[in-house]
């Protein structure tokens, strides 16, 4: 096979090495359009682990590359005149310059031909001449600009300016600084990557950019600038750009985040930063690249398929890890773009946020690295929550940190997620939900916030909905309240909503969104819009006298809440019920004063909210739970969520519960682990506001990186609540917490699994 690389960088010359020992027939050539010596980056970096997976592809290449090795265990993090220092982290640095001659060293000796200073243009010049033609020309691709069209790249232009230096400085760990100025604030990335030199990376936002003048700068000035910001850690070293190509303030960058839709066509196939890139703050570019020609060579040398077939495997396997790493990489990305959101936190805090941000890593795996640094900060958290701690002895975990809310105090910081269970009787509660929250109630989470409870019978979702209505519904749950608080510490929330829109329709198990087949009840909406086009019943339009009717139901459910003895009620702004229609765009379509602007269409809920809060005890808190995102597009945005946060806040919501979608069926979430989490750090860090975090959190490392990091203040589990009613329990026993009350009926147990846990700790440990 005969096969051209277009761009001499790590990723094709790593292709080369690994086809040519694979198929020595192989007939190669690798095209650089610079010198051989020529590299517009300073270090690379890798973790230990990731060159225990390169062994196996070509020891001799992983050899030479490690003998040329900077190693060190630490990550530094300066913040506020302070040194935080976390170690066990295992990573590697190595001059790109010197990792391309290895690459080059290696190729050559295989009989790669390499050709440099040799321009390239157009894919289709080498298209007819080679079996395959690998565009691993970079980030801005020649060959992937030349079938944009069919490749699509998603090209996502980052707000943040930064500036690739190096520095003749001794650095002993990987090192983030964070200066303030008096135009806003500028973040060090550094790191040893030789005997003598480091790799300096300088970034901020656009905006402070602009306000210090940089746009402005000439290369020189601008290393200037740099080296006077943070002279304190340069004691005298120069700062060095090998980017003198680059006129005045282009010197200072913006990051691409690049992801292709389609990574080939026909014989031409993209490779690396080509096809997807990854941000330099979670350094793995070169990683996925490398791992992208591991994979293509082993495609390409299979016997399943055509070259197309085997190009769409080699597709489908790395997609995956692309778009796992650039999730990682977006959540670290961002923390280092509103920074601003965290200056206000302690440097214990602060710190941890930065060792977290990408949520790979948590703090399970910080206890791994280095257990005496999270022992540490776990007593630091601990003593700022009111606990007494000591040097030496047994750390609380975050999650077993107390929180309070106006007189409300909760004992841990796990939630049991509001889940409709569609078991009611004409809106009654029933034995099955006495049986459902009180197992709940008594498996150590700090508070239950109920299934939504309905307004009125007209406000359901579904005839199996709960209700407060009437007389009856109210004495039934306070059965259930009373019954949770006289067998523990457990609090319980009552989430009291209107369906609106999406009312009326058959049990989820049945026909979920589906209409009822019989006895459907007319809906309200804030606009005539259906849920399900030409599916859903559709709504009338609320008018004046609708809306008063409504928000004298929502008051006297609060009435009854407050009679039926719940610690806090949480108002049901979210996921496409009625007050959530009023919220998005999407869904409120009203030219009124209840329409339009978002202070408009928050209008109404606000109104509601407003007189629930006067006839709820003062003493007792209220939440308000919202969509933060919309996911489509014309919809609310994160951004928007901080405004409509800030308005209940300012209304008297005590804490924002934080999910999001469920407002349109044309909704395109990105899911994954933890996958709402930032929208309620957003929420909480802009806004200084309690927060609940909900969505895909599900293991007890979740909450405890979640609450250290300060995402939010309580996490709400649903799904491990409904698969383990003590799921909160059996966390604490598995961490060697062991004063979590449990039910006095149920001591034996707790004996029985701290033991169990106990001897199989010591088993694993002799093992």
């Amino acid at each position: 096979m005969r096969i051209v690389c277009l761009g001499g960088g790590p990723a094709g010359l790593y292709f080369s090495i690994l086809m040519k020992q694979a198929n020595p027939a192989s007939d190669i050539t690798v095209i650089e359009r610079n010198q051989a010596d020529s590299t517009f980056g300073w270090g690379i970096v890798f973790s230990d682990k990731t060159m225990d997976g390169f062994r196996q592809d070509d020891p001799q290449v992983v050899a030479e590359i490690e003998r040329n090795f900077h190693h060190w265990d630490d990550v530094d993090v300066f913040f506020k005149g302070r040194r935080m220092v976390s170690g066990g982290h295992g990573f590697c640095g190595i001059g790109r310059l010197k990792l391309l001659q290895i690459f080059q060293a290696r190729a050559r000796e295989l009989g790669v031909k390499l050709k440099f200073e040799t321009e390239f243009r157009d894919p289709d010049d080498y298209s007819r001449e080679y079996d395959l033609v690998i565009g691993s020309d970079g980030v801005n691709s020649t060959t992937r600009a030349k079938y944009a069209s069919h490749f699509n790249p998603r090209i996502d232009v980052r707000k943040n300016r930064f500036i690739w230096l190096g520095t003749k400085i001794k650095l002993d760990a990987f090192t983030f600084a964070f200066k303030e100025t008096q135009w806003g604030w500028f973040n060090l990335h550094a790191y040893q990557f030789n005997e003598e030199w480091a790799t300096f990376i300088v970034e901020t936002p656009e905006e402070t950019w602009l306000k210090a003048g940089i746009d402005q700068m000439d290369p020189d000035q601008s290393i200037a600038f740099c080296e006077e910001l943070f002279a304190d850690m340069l004691k005298g070293a120069r700062l060095i750009s090998n980017a003198r190509h680059l006129r005045g303030s282009a010197v200072w960058l913006k990051f691409n985040r690049v992801l292709c839709e389609r990574w080939f066509k026909d014989n031409i196939v993209l490779l690396g930063d080509a096809a997807h890139t990854a941000h330099f703050t979670i350094g793995s570019g070169t990683k996925l690249a490398m791992e992208d020609a591991r994979s293509l060579v082993a495609v390409l040398n299979s016997t399943e398929g055509d070259v197309p077939t085997r190009l769409a495997r080699y597709q489908a396997e790395r997609e995956i890890e692309a778009l796992k790493l650039q999730s990682a990489a977006r959540n670290r990305m961002t923390w280092f773009e509103e920074v601003d959101r965290y200056v206000g936190m302690e440097p214990e805090q602060f710190a941890f946020a930065v060792l977290t941000g990408s949520q790979r890593v948590g703090h399970a795996n910080q206890k791994l690295r280095d257990q005496a640094y999270t022992d540490d900060f776990d007593r630091w958290f601990a003593a700022r929550c009111g606990l007494p701690t000591s040097a030496g002895t047994t750390p609380v975990p975050p999650m077993f940190t107390p929180f309070s809310l106006r007189g409300m105090t909760l004992g841990n910081r796990v939630v049991v997620s509001p889940m409709c269970m569609y078991s009611a009787a004409e809106g009654m509660p029933t034995d099955f939900h006495l049986v459902h929250y009180g197992s709940r109630g008594m498996g150590g989470a700090a508070l239950l916030v109920t299934e939504m409870t309905c307004v009125a019978a007209d406000a359901r979702i579904t005839p199996g909905c709960t209700g407060i209505w009437d007389d009856a519904q109210q004495q039934a749950w306070r059965r259930i309240v009373d019954f949770i608080h006289a067998n523990g510490e457990t609090k319980v929330s009552l989430q009291i909503g209107h369906a609106g829109r999406k009312g009326s329709t058959r049990l989820a198990w049945d026909a979920i969104d589906q209409p009822l087949q019989s006895g459907n009840w007319p809906l309200l909406a804030p606009s005539p819009l259906p849920y399900l086009p030409g599916i859903s019943q559709t709504p009338r339009a609320m008018d004046r006298a609708d809306m008063n009717r409504i928000k004298a139901e929502f008051v006297a459910a609060t009435r009854r809440a407050v009679s039926a003895n719940f610690d806090m009620v949480e108002f049901h702004a979210a996921h496409g019920y009625l007050m959530s229609s009023f919220i998005s765009p999407l869904t409120n379509l009203r030219s009124d004063e209840y329409g339009g602007s978002l202070e408009n269409r928050c209008r109404y809920p606000l109104e509601v909210f407003r007189v629930m809060r006067e006839v709820w005890p003062a003493e007792k808190p209220m939440s308000v739970r919202i969509s933060a995102h919309d996911w489509v597009a014309g919809g609310n945005t994160p951004d928007d969520s901080v405004a409509v946060a800030s308005l209940f806040k300012a209304a008297g919501a005590d804490i924002i519960h934080v999910s999001s979608g469920q407002v349109s069926k044309e909704e395109a979430p990105v899911y994954g682990r933890m996958f709402q989490v930032p929208f309620s750090d957003q929420i909480r860090n802009e806004l200084q506001v309690p927060t609940i975090a909900v969505g895909n959190i599900f293991e007890a490392d979740h909450v405890n990186t979640i609450i250290a990091a300060g995402r939010a203040d309580l996490c709400a589990l649903a799904r491990p609540h409904l698969a383990d009613p003590a799921w909160t329990l059996h966390a604490a026993a598995e961490q060697g917490v062991k004063d979590i009350p449990w039910p006095k009926q149920y001591q034996g147990g707790k004996v029985q699994l701290e033991r169990n846990l106990e001897r199989a700790a010591q088993l694993a440990l002799n093992a």
